[in-house]
């Protein structure tokens, strides 16, 4: 068990986790982050960023979030490798399990993120990320103007994926396996109604076609009422099926909603029941999951860590 008690740690490393470190650091918090799995997050895995405020060119994901990391390096954020098992917030400090180590802490920022649903068929892992298969049209739907592209999906989600997608994209395939959207009926009513936008009913896919040349050629689907396969020709796959909040560990301690994200507490993005423990970023946000909102919360977390420091000492 670590004998020192940390004044802040902030457990993930993604746009959440690198903001709360550059705000608790500059504080003078001396702030330890605990990297988990994925070092930088989700942002990574992205080949260019075009939304981030403040580059007017763009920027690569996994620049970005090596600035937003040296950035935090700066002011005196240290990093260490673990992963959090398992938590106790009965008690003052905090403990967080990590294997065999036990982390203490008088605040908690988690900023764990959240995982994207893959439906696992061949290709998709070895296309994601740059060379054609997405799981954000907001983040990627630009780099597809005058092309045809595919959502797999058929709730809300997949639903406003293809919207979003007719703005640049010269045809959406929209794949589901059932005959009708279960999208709400607005959205399937716009979805379905829109010239762009193909259905695709009773259809799963089978593989994303292009591994060979490095980038999506097509996308290989079953109809599953009359095993007839074809490949929708497309250049990009945009997989719509949800999303994993990555909070398995902290869910006995904390509020939790049906689907695994963070519910915080009333009047407030980021304060959770436990006094001192704050969430930000994808883990408790199933509506924007952006990676300036992602920012936009870490820092409110760690502006109530400070405070709540200030209050009780540090």
């Amino acid at each position: 068990m670590s004998s020192s008690v940390e004044n802040v740690v902030i457990v993930g490393t993604g746009c959440a986790g690198l903001t709360a470190a550059i705000y608790t650091a500059r504080a003078n918090l001396n702030p330890l982050v605990l990297e988990g799995t994925l070092p930088g997050g989700q942002l990574t895995t992205t080949s260019e960023v075009e939304n981030f405020p403040g580059f007017p060119e763009g920027i690569d994901g996994f620049q970005l979030m090596q600035n937003l990391r040296e950035q935090a390096t700066r002011f005196g954020t240290r990093f260490e490798q673990a992963l959090v098992t398992a938590v106790d917030f009965t008690s003052q400090p905090r403990k967080l399990i990590c294997g065999d180590r036990t982390v203490l802490a008088k605040t908690v920022i988690i900023a764990t993120g959240a995982s994207p649903r893959m439906t696992g068929v061949p290709g998709e892992k070895e296309l994601y990320g740059g060379k054609g298969v997405t799981t954000c049209a907001t983040c990627d739907g630009a780099f597809y103007r005058n092309m045809d592209v595919a959502v797999i999906g058929g709730g809300d989600s997949a639903a406003e994926e293809a919207l979003f997608l007719t703005r640049f994209a010269s045809k959406v395939y929209l794949v589901h396996r059932r005959d009708t959207l279960r999208a709400s009926k607005i959205m399937a009513a716009r979805a379905t109604s829109h010239e762009k936008i193909v259905p695709v009913w009773n259809s799963i896919p089978l593989a994303v076609e292009g591994v060979e040349q490095g980038g999506v050629s097509g996308l290989r689907v079953e109809n599953v009422k009359t095993g007839e396969t074809r490949v929708l020709p497309v250049k990009g796959v945009f997989i719509a099926i949800g999303h994993v909040p990555n909070s398995g560990p902290f869910a006995e301690a904390l509020d939790v909603d049906e689907g695994g994200y963070f519910k915080p507490s009333v009047g407030s993005q980021v304060k959770t029941k436990v006094p001192g423990v704050y969430v930000a970023g994808d883990c408790a946000d199933h509506v924007y999951r952006q990676a300036i909102t992602a920012a936009g919360m870490g820092c409110q977390a760690a502006i109530e860590a400070e405070r709540w420091l200030a209050e009780h000492g540090t």
